[in-house]
């Protein structure tokens, strides 16, 4: 692989990466903050891109962003409306809520499995004509994605620092503590959970502008890929700031990304990506407790080297 092919292959894994990594930061806030494991992300991601076409199709590219969330927003209030009024297990409730959005989006797509948006304006397309004739024309996918993820990073910095914020960060540390304190874990989990759900639209939106179709599919194994990201993410980063946190986990979107590309780039079949992406996630999962066990290792090989040793003489 040359320079160029490896120039190509970074800058395509860190659109896809920038993009992507808002349902990282949407798993960021549900899964870190919040402690619920939201497993309705495959669904909403596949809800914020079929609402997001229809609605740019129509002719309004920008309101398709505003749509998209929105969406999400309904997603993630049914999901926490299944969790804390209804007695449902998160877990149960995301499956739950991922398999009604499968009809619900092929419904919002006319019946359709695939649209296609080849001839439709789109908010990357208004960017291309913005910057047409400068130097960053060629990278408007680019600085799109990257003004989302650094107002979703933004947003989150200032919202997790706020009254309501702290109160669904305790949420997630001590349910019972925040009851105790007069705190609503049914408001904050809900208020959660849309914000958080917003977030993954936004992404699915985005990639299908970006790749100017929706197929029922797109949002397949999203949960995984989301997962492993935040998990390297946070591998890299460790604990700290929110920002740090969150630069962490889009850091860790774009290494998944680059990871998967590679394995493109060398012909892997199709059918062997979803093994590739349980691959990273178990190395991610179980990198911190491996590196933890490392020395108690490395005391045994060297007492049984020692003892070998002996054993020879």
């Amino acid at each position: 692989m040359d320079i160029i092919s490896l120039l190509s292959l970074s800058e395509t894994a860190l659109e896809l990466g920038l993009i992507c990594s808002l349902t990282v930061l949407a798993l960021f806030l549900s899964y870190l903050m919040l402690n619920v494991c939201d497993l309705s992300t495959d669904g909403c991601f596949t809800l914020g891109a079929a609402v997001g076409a229809v609605v740019a199709i129509s002719g309004h590219p920008y309101l398709s962003i505003l749509a998209a969330m929105a969406a999400g927003i309904v997603s993630g209030y049914i999901t926490a409306l299944l969790q804390t009024r209804m007695g449902i297990d998160s877990l149960l409730a995301g499956i739950i809520v991922n398999t009604g959005l499968y009809s619900v989006n092929i419904a919002i797509m006319g019946g359709s499995s695939l649209l296609n948006m080849n001839k439709t304006d789109t908010v990357f397309t208004a960017f291309k004509s913005l910057l047409k004739g400068t130097v960053l024309s060629q990278y408007y996918k680019l600085i799109v994605a990257v003004i989302a993820v650094a107002l979703v990073i933004a947003f989150l910095c200032l919202f997790l620092r706020t009254r309501l914020g702290l109160a669904i960060r305790a949420t997630g540390n001590n349910p019972d503590m925040v009851k105790s304190s007069s705190i609503n874990p049914v408001f904050t989990t809900t208020v959660g959970l849309c914000v958080a759900n917003s977030f993954t639209a936004l992404s699915g939106c985005l990639l299908a502008q970006s790749q100017k179709s929706v197929s029922i599919d797109i949002g397949s194994g999203m949960v995984t890929v989301a997962l492993a990201s935040l998990l390297i993410g946070v591998t890299i980063m460790g604990r700290g700031s929110i920002f740090k946190r969150a630069v962490g986990v889009v850091l860790g979107s774009f290494i998944f990304r680059l990871v998967y590309m590679i394995a493109l780039r060398f012909n892997m079949p199709a059918f062997m990506l979803k093994l590739i992406s349980s691959i990273i996630v178990i190395i991610a999962i179980s990198f911190p407790y491996l590196r933890n066990k490392w020395p108690e290792v490395k005391r045994r090989l060297q007492h049984r080297s020692r003892k070998a040793g002996g054993d020879a003489k």
